[in-house]
């Protein structure tokens, strides 16, 4: 697959999934300033996931704000999440928009050709919360890109109909 298709079937939803599910990754700025592209209507709508663990249902509720970002509702809060490219891999920025700090986490999604939407949220130990703007936030993920710890564990989405 080139990049350019794999980059148009990259998702940003899963990245508010992830960070949910763990105490980490809450930065100050977002991977980007503004988006690097325009949302992917593919990524509307409603998804479920199943923990493997506890077998709890996850769901996650996909809107348009705009042509550049999304709203996103899961586990009772708002979110906008944006696309946020780095070297050619698709990372998205997400911000929490029911918290006062209002501060952001990371994520890398795509959407699987079977319809799976598999997302990978950045790990904090290699970009550290402490990292405060988005240049050095690009800087390490582009370091990064083939580090294996770049990522935590990943979390599958399916969605519903």
């Amino acid at each position: 697959m080139n990049k350019v298709k794999l980059i148009s079937r990259i998702g940003l939803l899963g990245l508010i999934v992830s960070c949910l599910l763990w105490s980490g990754c809450q930065y100050e700025a977002p991977i980007t300033a503004k988006p690097t592209r325009k949302i992917d209507e593919k990524f509307l709508g409603n998804w479920i996931s199943k923990d493997e663990k506890s077998g709890e249902i996850v769901r996650m509720k996909v809107a348009k704000l705009d042509d550049d970002n999304y709203v996103v509702f899961f586990d009772k809060d708002l979110y906008r999440v944006y696309h946020s490219d780095v070297a050619g891999t698709p990372f998205v920025s997400v911000q929490d928009l029911d918290s006062k700090e209002r501060k952001y986490s990371y994520s890398e999604w795509k959407l699987n050709d079977d319809g799976t939407l598999v997302g990978r949220a950045v790990n904090d130990k290699v970009v550290p919360d402490e990292t405060k703007d988005s240049t050095a936030v690009q800087k390490l993920l582009e370091k990064n890109l083939k580090n294996p710890a770049l990522f935590d564990e990943p979390m599958k989405f399916t969605k519903e109909k």
